[in-house]
């Protein structure tokens, strides 16, 4: 079912927001901020960083999805963003793994919700519970091996001091799958209460 992904994207992204909403609102104007505070203080890096953080904060609501979860995404993709301008993956033990776990689990429920959308998956909101768990499972480790290719190109093309190794990554990549294994059985969740507003005409 692709309606609630590409028929009604721009008026569900404009819809007027209402209860919790506001609070999901206020996070994706603190993520918008960021962009140029993070350019101007830190650097291009830390400006392609925020601008992904961005992103994150943005398909939420053009997804339509009950302001739990969006609320949850935006806060993830905020302090994901802000963590790695702030060097707190290398500076606060244990951190890294944390955000990996939180966020890579909630990413591998937005992507199966959007997978669900287009067709490619059953619909998420009746998915079997095995089913859900096994597809956020594999979604978030494909997610989390393509983190850690663009961790090393950046390690390696742009700035040597962007922290890469391999314990480093095997426990990253184990977060992530803990994370999405995790975000599977509460798939249906995620994907109830849509807001989505349907165009007419």
């Amino acid at each position: 079912m692709s309606r609630p992904l590409v028929q009604s994207a721009a008026s569900t992204f404009l819809r007027r927001p209402r209860g919790w909403e506001f609070v999901a609102d206020g996070l994706r104007v603190l993520a918008l901020v960021s962009v140029p505070v993070a350019a101007i203080g830190w650097g291009a890096i830390s400006f392609a960083v925020m601008g992904l953080s961005l992103l994150g904060v943005v398909l939420p609501r053009i997804l339509g999805f009950r302001p739990g979860f969006d609320i949850a995404l935006c806060v993830l993709s905020v302090v994901a963003g802000w963590s790695s301008v702030l060097d707190w993956y290398t500076t606060v033990f244990g951190w890294d793994k944390i955000v990996h776990l939180l966020l890579i689990g909630a990413l591998s429920a937005l992507v199966a919700i959007v997978a669900a959308d287009l067709g490619v998956l059953p619909a998420a909101r009746s998915m079997h519970l095995a089913t859900a768990v096994v597809v956020c499972g594999t979604i978030g480790l494909a997610i989390g091996g393509l983190w850690e290719m663009f961790e090393w190109a950046g390690h390696t093309y742009l700035d040597a001091t962007i922290f890469v190794g391999y314990d480093d990554t095997i426990g990253d990549l184990a977060a992530d799958t803990l994370g999405a294994v995790a975000s599977g059985f509460v798939l249906r969740w995620c994907a109830g209460d849509r807001r989505v507003v349907v165009s007419r005409g």
